[in-house]
């Protein structure tokens, strides 16, 4: 049996997000929606999603496969019921497709926006992130659940006696490393993975998913429902935001109701409003529309695409959208849509040339030991084109 994650049109409104991945490689929670997927049902996973990036998401298919919807994450009832479905026919919410299990010669042509000849209607609320927003949002029951799916069965290693631990809903992963902080998980559980670290006088406020070879430094401040994806490193004031992974807020500076791609960083002392001084709605800018959209939210912060940094002292407005490989630094607050690949600030904004843009790139993943690929090259490209609409310079 082969998963495949499909996109819908969930990869269009999840932009800037999925310019580069698919919507299933999206990290809600403690794991991504696909590495969800792979450990409830115990089978890899691979993607339908857009041609530009398939090179570097292929796709497998095998002699039975199920095409699940990449922008919904699985619960008890809803994998009871895709497991009942049989082959050939679609289970669906409302008008979205959810799941569908095809033959090896059925799969090779499969479109999320085909006609099946047996279609069944599933009734119970699923999870479904459609919007960025919807990240940060839910991420308090995805973390929940997560949790409670990784640690079922198992204990937590022990942590130095330096450490204050409030609550039951604690787990750490082997070399897992902390000392001299708090670890409150009355309001969420609070996770943390493998090899990561947590250093002295830090205060953390459930939930809290630290993933591994992750750090949270000296005094930092987390607050729930939060998620600091592999191979990051934060510090300051952080409250309800997700980080992908390799990304930094390493420094203090306030980040809330937010979201980060990989490769990120923000400079010291950079902050972000997650509330509008007058309290009313928060607006985004959506890429589908070109318009920005109303959120329902009163508190809604930043959503910073893969490769984009911000220099010290930066000033996001609330509900800021900053596009992929997008570098913004200088004084004043910055215009809440930031395009991609664009360099500069609230005062000018320039191009910012895409050799200049994989030369960076090469620096940040050589202290990783890393390597820029071809492909990625070229995927970047891609977004480049599709992108340029938007940069009115």
């Amino acid at each position: 049996m082969a998963i495949i994650l499909f996109d819908d049109n969930a990869h269009q409104t999840l932009l800037p997000l999925t310019y580069t991945r698919p919507v299933a490689n999206l990290r809600i929670g403690i794991l991504t929606i696909a590495e969800k997927w792979a450990k409830h049902l115990q089978a890899n996973y691979s993607f339908h999603t857009q041609a530009y990036l398939q090179g570097k998401f292929p796709l497998h298919l095998s002699t039975h496969n199920w095409f699940i919807n990449g922008s919904v994450c699985p619960d008890e009832h809803l994998l009871e019921a895709i497991d009942k479905l049989p082959t050939g026919e679609a289970l669906y919410s409302n008008s979205n497709l959810l799941a569908v299990k095809l033959t090896e010669s059925d799969a090779r042509s499969f479109s999320p926006d085909q006609k099946f000849d047996r279609e069944h209607q599933y009734e119970p609320a699923i999870m479904s992130i459609r919007y960025p927003e919807d990240i940060f949002k839910k991420n308090d029951i995805e973390l929940r659940r997560d949790f409670a799916l990784l640690t079922k069965g198992r204990s937590s290693t022990t942590l130095s006696a330096s450490n204050t631990i409030i609550g039951d809903d604690f787990f750490a992963e082997d070399d897992a490393v902390a000392e001299c902080s708090t670890f409150n998980t009355r309001n969420g559980p609070i996770y943390l993975g493998k090899n990561s670290e947590v250093w002295e006088g830090t205060h953390i406020r459930g939930g809290l998913a630290l993933c591994n070879d992750s750090q949270i430094k000296m005094g930092a401040k987390i607050y729930g429902a939060t998620t600091i994806g592999p191979k990051c490193r934060v510090g300051g004031e952080i409250n309800n935001a997700v980080l992908w992974g390799h990304s930094s807020k390493g420094h203090e500076g306030y980040l809330g109701n937010a979201v980060l791609g990989e490769w990120c960083n923000m400079g010291a002392d950079s902050n972000n409003s997650n509330l509008k001084n007058n309290y009313t709605e928060v607006k985004l800018w959506d890429y589908s529309t070109r318009h920005f959209r109303k959120t329902g939210l009163q508190f809604c912060g930043l959503i910073m695409a893969d490769h984009a940094k911000c220099g010290i002292n930066t000033m996001f407005n609330t509900g800021t959208v900053v596009g992929v490989s997008a570098n913004v630094f200088g004084a004043g607050y910055p215009h809440n849509y930031i395009p991609d690949f664009s360099w500069g600030g609230a005062n000018h904004m320039e191009l910012y040339r895409l050799n200049k843009v994989f030369e960076t790139i090469e620096r940040v993943y050589a202290r990783r030991n890393m390597q820029l690929h071809e492909t990625e090259k070229q995927l970047l490209q891609e977004v480049f084109n599709l992108t340029q609409p938007y940069r009115r310079f």
